[in-house]
C-alpha cells in the first residue's frame, strides 16, 4: 500500500496521503505505475468520448490539456530538461547542470510543443487507455536492476535499480499483449505499437546512462512522454 500511495501521489494530482517512502516502496511504486496509467487513460478516454462531437484536434487538445493537469505537467518538464541536456552535447556533470536549470532552452520548448501537438492529433478513447498505460510501463523498464542513478540524491537515486529485470520485462510484455483490442480489425497493431514504444524507452535509457552516467527524475519523465507519444503514433498509423 505504501508503494501504491507513492505511485498515486507522484504520478497524479489525486489527493492521496503518502505513506512510508523508501527504496522498497519506490520499487513497488514503479512496478504498479502502469495501473496508475490505466486509471489516467480511462479518465481521459471518457473525456475524449464526451468531446467526440467536436473537431478532432479541438477534442484532442482539450483531452491532452486535461492529462497535463492530472499529472501536474511533471513528465513534460522532465522531457524538456532531458532534451535540453542531450541537445547540448555535454556529458556527465555539465549535462546534469543543464538539466537542473530552472529555464527551458529551445530544444526543450520544441520537444514540448511537438509532443503535445502529436498527442492531441492522435488521441482517441481507445488510444488514450493504451498509450497512458504504456507510458507508465516505461517506468519499471527505466528503473530495472542494472540501471544506475546519475546523482546520489533525488528521485532518480530513490527509484533507480529497484525493479527486478524479469518483472520489468513481464510488465512490458503484459501491457503490450493487452493492447490487442486497440485497433479494430488489426489485433497485432496495438501490441506492436506498445512494443516499439517501449523499445524506444530502452534506447533512451541506454543513451542517458552513456551521456549522464545514469537516470534522473527528468529522464523518467522523458521516458513516460516518449512511450506515450510513440504508442499514440503507432496506433494512428
Amino acid at each position: 500500500m505504501n508503494g501504491l500511495r507513492l505511485a498515486l501521489t507522484t504520478l497524479t494530482v489525486l489527493p492521496v496521503r503518502a505513506g512510508r517512502i523508501d527504496r522498497r516502496a519506490a520499487g513497488v511504486a514503479m512496478s504498479v505505475a502502469p495501473l496508475v496509467g490505466l486509471l489516467l487513460g480511462l479518465l481521459l478516454a471518457g473525456l475524449r468520448w464526451l468531446l467526440s462531437g467536436s473537431p478532432d484536434l479541438v477534442a484532442g487538445g482539450v483531452t491532452v490539456a486535461a492529462a497535463v493537469l492530472l499529472t501536474r505537467g511533471l513528465h513534460l518538464d522532465g522531457l524538456a530538461d532531458t532534451v535540453d541536456a542531450l541537445g547540448s552535447y555535454r556529458r556527465d556533470a555539465e549535462a546534469l547542470a543543464i538539466m537542473k536549470k530552472p529555464d527551458i532552452g529551445p530544444f526543450g520548448v520544441a520537444a514540448i510543443a511537438l509532443t503535445l501537438l502529436v498527442q492531441a492529433a492522435a488521441i482517441t478513447p481507445a488510444a488514450a487507455v493504451v498509450a497512458w498505460t504504456a507510458g507508465r510501463a516505461a517506468l519499471p523498464l527505466a528503473c530495472r536492476r542494472g540501471v544506475p542513478p546519475a546523482r546520489p540524491e533525488g528521485l532518480g537515486a530513490m527509484v533507480a535499480a529497484t525493479v527486478p529485470v524479469p518483472l520489468s520485462v513481464a510488465i512490458a510484455a503484459a501491457v503490450a499483449a493487452s493492447a490487442w483490442w486497440a485497433v479494430p480489425g488489426r489485433p497485432w497493431q496495438g501490441p506492436a505499437a506498445v512494443a516499439a514504444a517501449l523499445l524506444g524507452v530502452v534506447l533512451l535509457v541506454r543513451h542517458a546512462v552513456r551521456r549522464f552516467g545514469g537516470i534522473t527524475g527528468d529522464v523518467l519523465g522523458a521516458a513516460v512522454e516518449l512511450a506515450t507519444t510513440l504508442t499514440l503514433v503507432g496506433l494512428a498509423l
